[in-house]
């Protein structure tokens, strides 16, 4: 199931005439992107930040992590979290912020279509599904769902444009 958020232009924060990001590119940058940054809380209320590969598909972000890994701990504590992925540049391309809760997914025929999903965006990566969760070369990765609450993008060039997308 796709979700169809409202779109809205923060015109604060956008140059002036510019039109909001349409939600079909946004979702598109999320589908192709390689590299996204996953922000957690620490038991202590610190943020902690990392990048990790990841899948979006069905209107959600899938990633997978050890149980026992600092993000892995974190979300067991408090499911709250924050995915980035974009441009490293200033004069180009389009950043996006996805808000939202991480839900650990154990549904194996769901993993397994994950897994394949893994398997085909990034080469050599490679997991059977057992027990639950992910089984590869570095153990066993429970995976997680976020479901988004709220998003935004930023793009970016002679015109910028700050877009919200409400769930």
């Amino acid at each position: 199931m796709t979700h169809q958020p409202t779109t809205e232009l923060q015109s604060r924060f956008s140059s002036p005439g510019v039109e909001p990001t349409p939600w079909t590119i946004a979702e598109q940058t999320l589908t192709t992107a390689e590299i996204y940054w996953l922000s957690t809380v620490r038991p202590d209320g610190s943020p902690h930040v990392t990048p990790l590969i990841g899948i979006w598909t069905e209107g959600r972000f899938h990633f997978c992590t050890g149980a026992d890994e600092r993000k892995g701990r974190n979300l067991a504590a408090n499911p709250k979290c924050v995915v980035t992925t974009g441009s490293n540049g200033i004069g180009e391309g389009l950043d996006l912020v996805v808000e939202g809760k991480a839900v650990r997914l154990r549904d194996e025929a769901r993993l397994q279509r994950l897994a394949d999903a893994y398997a085909a965006k990034y080469e050599g990566w490679h997991f059977d599904v057992d027990n639950e969760a992910f089984q590869g070369e570095g153990g066993v990765a429970i995976v997680f769902e976020v479901n988004p609450v709220k998003e935004f993008s930023f793009s970016k060039g002679d015109t910028f444009a700050q877009t919200r997308y409400r769930f």
